[in-house]
């Protein structure tokens, strides 16, 4: 019987169904129109107020490779925000895992924009437009220092220049200077930063997480605590889209690829428990 077969299709058939509903999209990438959360475009909006003459933008992570295909493509869109804008970005890993991936994503993003760059003012100089001040264990002991001075905390950067030499840290010395945080994390970090660095020394906190850590977060972003959340792939393709409309960035949007991987293999599966079901309640019927 034509039911009883498809009740019973080979999980082989199924596993080559749902790769290509996967690889297919990614090679040939799909760009899909989507909405907005509030959250996402209250984290954009904050963002975009930063005065770059006064204050930087900081990043902070602390996300493995685990997390990567989700946590990577916010670090890179909020350094493109950052560098449209004129906005110095400070990154730190809260985890020495991380730190690799974050060096990644900094080269990968000057490139992008020094591609382009027609002269000196319009580069992307490190030590001017960007600092990766590295890895400092434990997690509180950076969260906490950095309100008290964060050459103190960061006396050298990731690549072993002393931060005091370079240019934008001649006047940026604590969180007075950092127009806001946004944690990038797989885990809690971004309520760290609510508990120990907004209760003590007024920082705006904003956050960037996987989508399986995003529920812990929404109350924070209604209360105000957080000034605005990436949740997950869907929140760091949201962030893609409104850069890239707004400042007509260049460079792969890995997160907006993935969506359209992510949406085919959702509707497969839906498509299958559709029709094992129909299968099902055929076959019961006939029997």
């Amino acid at each position: 019987m034509k039911w009883e077969r498809l009740i019973h299709i080979d999980r082989r058939v199924i596993f080559l169904m749902m790769a290509l509903a996967i690889i297919i999209p990614l090679l040939f990438p799909i760009h899909m129109p989507m909405g907005v959360q509030r959250v996402t475009q209250d984290l954009f909006d904050k963002i975009d107020s930063i005065d770059g003459e006064e204050q930087c933008l900081m990043i902070s992570t602390d996300y493995t490779p685990q997390t990567e295909p989700e946590n990577q493509p916010m670090t890179m869109a909020l350094l493109r925000h950052g560098f449209a804008r004129g906005v110095p970005v400070l990154l730190n890993a809260l985890y020495v895992e991380g730190a690799p991936l974050l060096a990644q994503a900094i080269d990968s993003v000057m490139v992008e924009f020094n591609r382009h760059a027609t002269s000196h003012a319009d580069s992307i100089i490190y030590g001017r437009d960007v600092v990766f001040l590295g890895w400092q264990p434990p997690p509180i002991v950076p969260i906490l220092g950095m309100g008290e001075g964060i050459g103190n905390i960061y006396p050298e950067d990731y690549y072993g220049n002393r931060t005091d030499s370079l240019e934008v840290m001649q006047w940026i010395e604590d969180y007075d200077e950092v127009g806001i945080v946004v944690a990038i994390t797989g885990l809690a970090a971004p309520l760290w930063y609510v508990q120990f660095a907004q209760t003590k020394y007024g920082v705006a906190v904003g956050a960037g997480c996987t989508a399986v850590c995003a529920p812990d977060f929404y109350p924070y972003c209604g209360s105000g605590q957080l000034s605005g959340m990436m949740a997950g792939m869907k929140g760091a393709a949201e962030y893609e889209e409104l850069v890239h409309k707004t400042y007509n960035t260049r460079g792969r949007r890995k997160a907006t690829e993935g969506m359209a991987a992510q949406s085919a293999a959702h509707i497969l599966i839906m498509v299958l428990v559709i029709i094992g079901n129909i299968a099902y309640f055929a076959t019961r019927r006939q029997s």
